[in-house]
């Protein structure tokens, strides 16, 4: 497959506390699979408040890569490219 791209990876204020207060994180990832597998070796505690036992992303939040939803997409198998930026967003409801 060759070098993996660089990507950044967008964290949201509330989960910045689990990558010692890092507003952005820049990692190679072929996919967005890859780029959690990658979190999990390199900043545990935001992958497990991002994921849960099973690998899966928490029901709460949403994963954008640019500004398309990967359950839009290819879900968490979606492909990136050089300079895509990947969003960690928790879901917003109300009344």
């Amino acid at each position: 497959m060759g070098q993996s791209p660089t990507i950044t990876i967008h964290v949201p204020g509330p989960l910045r506390t689990y990558c010692a207060g890092a507003a952005q994180l820049s990692i190679s990832a072929h996919t967005v699979r890859a780029a959690l597998e990658d979190l999990q070796q390199s900043q545990s505690a935001l992958y497990r408040n991002v994921c849960d036992e099973t690998g899966t992303v928490r029901r709460h939040l949403n994963v954008f890569v640019n500004s398309d939803n990967v359950r839009d997409l290819d879900g968490i198998d979606t492909t990136l490219r050089p300079g895509d930026v990947v969003t960690i967003l928790p879901a917003v409801s109300g009344g």
